[in-house]
Protein backbone atom coordinates (compact mmCIF):
# COMPACT_ATOMS: atom_id res chain seq x y z
CA UNK A 1 0.00 0.00 0.00
CA UNK A 2 1.93 3.29 -1.13
CA UNK A 3 0.92 6.28 1.09
CA UNK A 4 2.73 9.59 1.00
CA UNK A 5 4.70 10.90 3.93
CA UNK A 6 2.23 12.84 5.87
CA UNK A 7 -0.22 9.61 5.38
CA UNK A 8 2.60 7.51 6.79
CA UNK A 9 3.19 9.64 9.79
CA UNK A 10 -0.69 9.98 10.42
CA UNK A 11 -0.65 6.21 10.84
CA UNK A 12 2.26 6.63 13.19
CA UNK A 13 0.13 8.43 14.90
CA UNK A 14 -3.02 6.77 14.62
CA UNK A 15 -1.24 3.57 16.19
CA UNK A 16 0.43 5.18 18.94
CA UNK A 17 -2.61 6.82 20.11
CA UNK A 18 -4.16 3.76 20.09
CA UNK A 19 -5.55 3.04 24.27
CA UNK A 20 -3.90 -0.15 25.30
CA UNK A 21 -1.07 -0.26 22.51
CA UNK A 22 1.92 0.45 24.98
CA UNK A 23 5.55 0.66 23.41
CA UNK A 24 5.91 -3.09 23.98
CA UNK A 25 2.73 -3.98 21.41
CA UNK A 26 3.77 -1.36 19.15
CA UNK A 27 7.18 -2.88 18.60
CA UNK A 28 5.61 -6.37 17.99
CA UNK A 29 3.63 -5.32 15.56
CA UNK A 30 6.10 -3.34 13.71
CA UNK A 31 8.56 -6.21 13.53
CA UNK A 32 5.48 -7.78 11.97
CA UNK A 33 3.82 -5.63 9.28
CA UNK A 34 6.84 -3.42 9.00
CA UNK A 35 4.86 0.07 9.10
CA UNK A 36 1.65 1.12 10.26
CA UNK A 37 0.09 1.78 7.15
CA UNK A 38 0.58 -2.31 6.53
CA UNK A 39 -1.03 -3.10 10.17
CA UNK A 40 -4.37 -1.00 9.09
CA UNK A 41 -4.44 -2.99 6.05
CA UNK A 42 -4.43 -6.23 8.06
CA UNK A 43 -6.36 -5.77 11.14
CA UNK A 44 -8.31 -9.23 10.38
CA UNK A 45 -4.30 -10.71 10.40
CA UNK A 46 -4.11 -9.43 14.00
CA UNK A 47 -5.84 -11.94 16.13
CA UNK A 48 -3.06 -12.78 18.29
CA UNK A 49 -3.64 -8.85 20.52
CA UNK A 50 -6.35 -8.51 22.55
CA UNK A 51 -9.68 -7.69 22.26
CA UNK A 52 -10.26 -4.81 23.38
CA UNK A 53 -6.96 -3.43 21.51
CA UNK A 54 -8.59 -4.77 18.03
CA UNK A 55 -11.70 -2.81 18.74
CA UNK A 56 -9.67 0.20 19.18
CA UNK A 57 -7.85 -0.05 16.07
CA UNK A 58 -10.68 -1.02 14.02
CA UNK A 59 -11.87 3.04 15.38
CA UNK A 60 -8.45 4.69 15.51
CA UNK A 61 -8.17 8.45 17.31
CA UNK A 62 -8.21 10.39 13.57
CA UNK A 63 -9.41 13.75 15.69
CA UNK A 64 -6.42 13.35 18.13
CA UNK A 65 -4.09 12.72 14.99
CA UNK A 66 -5.82 15.80 13.15
CA UNK A 67 -4.38 17.62 16.22
CA UNK A 68 -1.00 16.26 16.59
CA UNK A 69 -0.71 17.28 13.24
CA UNK A 70 -2.55 20.58 12.99
CA UNK A 71 -0.24 21.59 16.07
CA UNK A 72 2.98 20.40 13.82
CA UNK A 73 2.11 22.68 11.35
CA UNK A 74 0.58 25.90 13.53
CA UNK A 75 4.15 27.29 14.19
CA UNK A 76 7.83 26.58 12.56
CA UNK A 77 10.40 24.63 14.12
CA UNK A 78 7.73 21.72 15.63
CA UNK A 79 8.05 18.62 14.30
CA UNK A 80 7.26 14.94 14.84
CA UNK A 81 9.84 12.15 14.73
CA UNK A 82 9.09 8.40 14.74
CA UNK A 83 11.11 5.29 14.82
CA UNK A 84 11.75 5.10 11.59
CA UNK A 85 13.34 8.43 11.12
CA UNK A 86 16.55 8.99 10.27
CA UNK A 87 17.02 11.72 12.90
CA UNK A 88 15.55 9.68 15.39
CA UNK A 89 18.26 10.22 18.05
CA UNK A 90 20.56 6.69 18.12
CA UNK A 91 21.48 6.43 21.55
CA UNK A 92 17.75 6.38 22.52
CA UNK A 93 16.83 3.96 19.97
CA UNK A 94 19.24 1.85 21.63
CA UNK A 95 17.41 1.09 24.68
CA UNK A 96 14.48 -1.28 25.09
CA UNK A 97 11.60 0.50 24.88
CA UNK A 98 11.94 3.33 22.56
CA UNK A 99 9.42 5.87 22.57
CA UNK A 100 7.98 5.29 19.10
CA UNK A 101 7.15 8.56 18.36
CA UNK A 102 8.99 11.95 19.69
CA UNK A 103 7.70 15.33 19.04
CA UNK A 104 10.05 18.21 19.54
CA UNK A 105 9.69 21.97 19.59
CA UNK A 106 12.89 23.73 18.89
CA UNK A 107 16.19 22.19 16.83
CA UNK A 108 15.77 18.63 16.31
CA UNK A 109 19.49 18.45 15.52
CA UNK A 110 20.49 18.83 18.88
CA UNK A 111 19.18 15.02 20.20
CA UNK A 112 21.72 13.32 18.26
CA UNK A 113 24.60 15.58 20.31
CA UNK A 114 26.37 13.67 22.90
CA UNK A 115 24.82 15.15 26.09
CA UNK A 116 24.59 14.89 29.93
CA UNK A 117 21.51 14.53 32.12
CA UNK A 118 21.09 16.35 35.38
CA UNK A 119 18.65 16.03 37.62
CA UNK A 120 17.51 16.44 41.38
CA UNK A 121 15.35 16.89 44.21
CA UNK A 122 12.75 19.80 43.30
CA UNK A 123 13.38 21.35 47.00
CA UNK A 124 17.05 21.63 46.88
CA UNK A 125 19.18 23.89 49.49
CA UNK A 126 20.67 27.02 47.93
CA UNK A 127 23.69 25.63 47.90
CA UNK A 128 21.91 22.43 45.38
CA UNK A 129 20.28 25.22 43.08
CA UNK A 130 24.13 26.78 42.67
CA UNK A 131 26.07 23.78 42.36
CA UNK A 132 23.40 22.61 39.43
CA UNK A 133 24.07 25.76 37.85
CA UNK A 134 27.34 25.91 38.25
CA UNK A 135 28.17 22.20 36.55
CA UNK A 136 25.65 23.02 33.40
CA UNK A 137 27.48 25.99 33.06
CA UNK A 138 30.39 24.54 33.09
CA UNK A 139 30.12 21.43 31.41
CA UNK A 140 28.01 23.14 28.61
CA UNK A 141 31.49 25.69 28.09
CA UNK A 142 33.18 21.87 27.77
CA UNK A 143 30.96 20.72 25.02
CA UNK A 144 28.28 19.01 26.57
CA UNK A 145 24.75 19.15 25.68
CA UNK A 146 22.92 19.43 28.85
CA UNK A 147 19.32 18.27 29.47
CA UNK A 148 16.92 17.33 32.38
CA UNK A 149 13.00 17.35 32.76
CA UNK A 150 11.77 21.09 33.22
CA UNK A 151 10.70 20.00 36.65
CA UNK A 152 11.26 23.00 39.70
CA UNK A 153 14.47 22.53 41.64
CA UNK A 154 17.60 21.13 40.29
CA UNK A 155 15.91 20.48 36.81
CA UNK A 156 15.40 24.72 36.06
CA UNK A 157 18.95 25.58 37.59
CA UNK A 158 20.58 23.12 35.37
CA UNK A 159 18.92 24.55 32.22
CA UNK A 160 19.29 28.18 33.26
CA UNK A 161 22.81 27.46 33.59
CA UNK A 162 23.13 26.05 30.34
CA UNK A 163 21.28 29.18 29.06
CA UNK A 164 23.68 31.09 30.60
CA UNK A 165 26.64 29.45 29.15
CA UNK A 166 24.94 30.85 25.21
CA UNK A 167 24.66 27.29 24.46
CA UNK A 168 21.24 25.16 24.15
CA UNK A 169 19.74 22.91 26.66
CA UNK A 170 17.05 19.86 26.11
CA UNK A 171 13.83 19.67 28.08
CA UNK A 172 12.29 16.25 28.08
CA UNK A 173 8.55 16.67 29.44
CA UNK A 174 5.55 15.00 31.21
CA UNK A 175 3.20 16.29 28.98
CA UNK A 176 2.02 17.42 25.51
CA UNK A 177 4.11 19.77 24.58
CA UNK A 178 1.14 22.15 23.93
CA UNK A 179 1.19 22.40 27.82
CA UNK A 180 3.93 23.72 30.33
CA UNK A 181 4.19 21.94 33.52
CA UNK A 182 5.03 23.47 35.86
CA UNK A 183 3.23 26.85 34.68
CA UNK A 184 5.86 28.97 36.57
CA UNK A 185 8.45 27.24 34.62
CA UNK A 186 6.53 28.95 31.48
CA UNK A 187 9.48 31.72 30.57
CA UNK A 188 11.99 29.54 30.78
CA UNK A 189 10.20 27.10 28.24
CA UNK A 190 10.14 29.34 25.90
CA UNK A 191 13.77 30.09 26.04
CA UNK A 192 14.25 26.73 25.95
CA UNK A 193 12.07 26.38 22.21
CA UNK A 194 14.08 29.38 20.99
CA UNK A 195 17.42 27.92 22.54
CA UNK A 196 17.57 24.29 22.43
CA UNK A 197 14.22 22.26 22.14
CA UNK A 198 11.32 20.54 23.84
CA UNK A 199 10.79 16.90 23.83
CA UNK A 200 7.92 14.76 24.93
CA UNK A 201 6.58 11.25 24.14
CA UNK A 202 3.24 12.35 24.91
CA UNK A 203 0.60 13.50 22.47
CA UNK A 204 -0.80 16.98 22.15
CA UNK A 205 -3.27 17.35 24.89
CA UNK A 206 -2.07 15.37 27.52
CA UNK A 207 -2.00 16.47 31.19
CA UNK A 208 0.54 15.99 34.09
CA UNK A 209 -0.52 12.34 34.98
CA UNK A 210 1.85 11.27 37.71
CA UNK A 211 2.70 8.22 35.79
CA UNK A 212 4.09 9.91 32.95
CA UNK A 213 7.02 11.54 34.84
CA UNK A 214 8.87 7.86 35.55
CA UNK A 215 8.22 7.01 31.92
CA UNK A 216 10.26 10.75 30.77
CA UNK A 217 13.00 9.93 33.10
CA UNK A 218 14.28 6.76 30.83
CA UNK A 219 14.00 9.15 28.24
CA UNK A 220 16.39 11.77 29.62
CA UNK A 221 18.93 8.80 30.48
CA UNK A 222 18.43 7.33 27.28
CA UNK A 223 19.33 10.48 25.29
CA UNK A 224 22.60 11.08 27.32
CA UNK A 225 25.38 9.56 27.85
CA UNK A 226 25.43 9.89 31.80
CA UNK A 227 23.26 11.62 34.24
CA UNK A 228 24.23 13.77 37.39
CA UNK A 229 22.22 13.25 40.15
CA UNK A 230 22.55 16.46 42.29
CA UNK A 231 20.84 16.43 45.77
CA UNK A 232 18.51 13.47 46.10
CA UNK A 233 16.42 11.93 49.39
CA UNK A 234 16.05 8.23 49.45
CA UNK A 235 12.98 7.91 47.69
CA UNK A 236 13.93 10.44 45.06
CA UNK A 237 12.38 9.76 41.53
CA UNK A 238 16.07 11.04 40.78
CA UNK A 239 16.99 7.48 41.73
CA UNK A 240 14.83 6.11 39.89
CA UNK A 241 16.75 8.36 36.62
CA UNK A 242 20.03 7.20 37.72
CA UNK A 243 19.19 2.84 37.55
CA UNK A 244 17.85 3.28 34.75
CA UNK A 245 20.65 5.31 33.19
CA UNK A 246 22.86 2.24 34.96
CA UNK A 247 20.23 -0.39 32.74
CA UNK A 248 21.08 1.61 29.88
CA UNK A 249 24.89 1.50 29.92
CA UNK A 250 25.23 4.96 30.93
CA UNK A 251 27.52 6.47 33.26
CA UNK A 252 26.05 7.66 37.03
CA UNK A 253 27.94 10.49 37.98
CA UNK A 254 26.29 11.93 41.87
CA UNK A 255 27.67 14.61 44.45
CA UNK A 256 28.31 14.04 47.42
CA UNK A 257 26.82 15.99 50.40
CA UNK A 258 26.68 16.34 54.48
CA UNK A 259 25.64 13.12 56.52
CA UNK A 260 23.31 15.34 58.15
CA UNK A 261 21.60 16.72 54.34
CA UNK A 262 18.44 13.93 53.98
CA UNK A 263 19.06 15.40 50.34
CA UNK A 264 22.51 14.02 50.24
CA UNK A 265 21.31 10.59 50.81
CA UNK A 266 20.02 9.77 48.02
CA UNK A 267 23.70 10.45 46.20
CA UNK A 268 25.19 8.86 48.97
CA UNK A 269 23.28 5.68 48.01
CA UNK A 270 23.60 5.82 44.74
CA UNK A 271 27.96 6.33 45.08
CA UNK A 272 27.44 2.98 47.50
CA UNK A 273 26.01 1.71 44.61
CA UNK A 274 28.79 2.69 42.23
CA UNK A 275 28.00 5.75 40.97
CA UNK A 276 30.77 7.92 40.43
CA UNK A 277 31.56 10.42 43.11
CA UNK A 278 32.05 14.17 41.54
CA UNK A 279 33.54 17.18 43.06
CA UNK A 280 34.20 19.19 40.14
CA UNK A 281 33.09 19.27 36.14
CA UNK A 282 35.97 17.82 35.40
CA UNK A 283 35.57 14.92 37.37
CA UNK A 284 32.87 14.35 34.87
CA UNK A 285 34.79 15.78 31.58
CA UNK A 286 37.85 12.62 32.53
CA UNK A 287 35.44 10.37 32.14
CA UNK A 288 34.22 11.17 28.34
CA UNK A 289 37.58 12.99 28.05
CA UNK A 290 37.26 10.55 24.25
CA UNK A 291 34.62 11.89 23.39
CA UNK A 292 35.07 15.59 23.94
CA UNK A 293 36.57 16.85 20.75
CA UNK A 294 33.59 15.07 18.74
CA UNK A 295 31.33 17.01 21.26
CA UNK A 296 33.01 20.73 21.12
CA UNK A 297 33.08 19.99 16.83
CA UNK A 298 28.98 19.01 16.86
CA UNK A 299 28.10 21.54 19.16
CA UNK A 300 30.35 24.21 17.19
CA UNK A 301 28.75 22.80 14.20
CA UNK A 302 25.47 23.82 15.52
CA UNK A 303 26.51 27.11 16.48
CA UNK A 304 27.79 27.75 13.00
CA UNK A 305 24.93 26.98 11.39
CA UNK A 306 22.28 29.08 14.05
CA UNK A 307 24.06 31.19 16.31
CA UNK A 308 27.03 32.76 15.05
CA UNK A 309 26.73 35.96 17.31
CA UNK A 310 26.90 33.36 20.07
CA UNK A 311 30.30 31.71 18.71
CA UNK A 312 32.41 34.74 18.42
CA UNK A 313 31.68 35.65 21.70
CA UNK A 314 32.85 32.30 22.68
CA UNK A 315 35.45 32.43 20.55
CA UNK A 316 36.97 36.02 21.33
CA UNK A 317 36.57 35.06 25.31
CA UNK A 318 38.91 32.16 24.32
CA UNK A 319 41.22 34.41 22.73
CA UNK A 320 41.33 36.85 25.29
CA UNK A 321 42.27 34.00 27.72
CA UNK A 322 45.13 32.90 25.33
CA UNK A 323 46.78 36.65 24.74
CA UNK A 324 46.53 36.86 28.73
CA UNK A 325 48.69 33.19 28.86
CA UNK A 326 51.95 33.07 27.53
CA UNK A 327 54.51 30.44 28.10
CA UNK A 328 55.80 31.02 31.71
CA UNK A 329 53.45 29.28 33.86
CA UNK A 330 50.95 31.68 35.48
CA UNK A 331 48.42 31.31 38.66
CA UNK A 332 44.74 31.68 37.80
CA UNK A 333 44.22 34.35 40.07
CA UNK A 334 46.47 36.62 37.76
CA UNK A 335 44.71 35.25 35.23
CA UNK A 336 41.23 36.48 36.57
CA UNK A 337 42.38 39.69 36.97
CA UNK A 338 44.13 39.95 33.59
CA UNK A 339 40.91 38.78 31.93
CA UNK A 340 38.55 40.10 33.84
CA UNK A 341 36.60 36.88 34.00
CA UNK A 342 34.90 35.27 37.42
CA UNK A 343 36.73 32.12 38.32
CA UNK A 344 33.64 30.34 37.33
CA UNK A 345 33.96 31.74 33.67
CA UNK A 346 38.04 31.51 33.39
CA UNK A 347 38.30 27.91 34.71
CA UNK A 348 35.64 26.81 32.55
CA UNK A 349 37.42 28.15 29.29
CA UNK A 350 40.66 26.88 30.55
CA UNK A 351 39.33 23.38 30.82
CA UNK A 352 37.80 23.56 27.12
CA UNK A 353 41.28 25.27 26.30
CA UNK A 354 43.65 22.36 27.93
CA UNK A 355 41.14 19.47 26.37
CA UNK A 356 41.87 20.52 23.16
CA UNK A 357 45.61 21.37 23.26
CA UNK A 358 45.77 24.83 23.04
CA UNK A 359 47.11 25.20 26.98
CA UNK A 360 48.67 22.77 29.83
CA UNK A 361 47.25 22.42 33.54
CA UNK A 362 50.34 22.76 36.42
CA UNK A 363 51.21 21.60 39.65
CA UNK A 364 49.95 24.92 41.87
CA UNK A 365 46.37 26.19 39.47
CA UNK A 366 49.43 27.60 37.24
CA UNK A 367 48.50 27.21 33.20
CA UNK A 368 51.02 27.27 30.52
CA UNK A 369 50.40 28.10 26.64
CA UNK A 370 51.60 25.31 24.13
CA UNK A 371 52.68 25.63 20.61
CA UNK A 372 48.89 24.74 19.14
CA UNK A 373 47.43 28.01 20.81
CA UNK A 374 48.72 29.85 18.53
CA UNK A 375 45.61 28.63 15.80
CA UNK A 376 43.06 29.90 17.62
Amino acid sequence: MAVDLTQELAYWLALYRTPGIGNKNFSYILEKYSTPATVFSNLDKLSDLSAKILHSLHKPDWEGVTRDLEWVEQQPNRYILTLADKDYPPLLKEIADPPPVLFIEGNPELLSLPQLGIVGSRNPSPNGKETAHQFAYSLSRSGLLISSGLAVGIDTAAHQGSLASNLPTIAIVGTGLDRVYPARNRDLAQKIRENGALISEFSIGTPPLAQNFPRRNRIISGLSLGILVIEAATQSGSLITARLAAEQGREVFAIPGSIHNPLSKGCHQLIREGAKLVETAQDIIDEVKSLVGFIAANNQSYLDSSNNENLQNIESEYRNVLNNLGYDPLPIDVLVERCQLTVEELSSILLMLELQGFITALPGGCYIRCDRGDQL
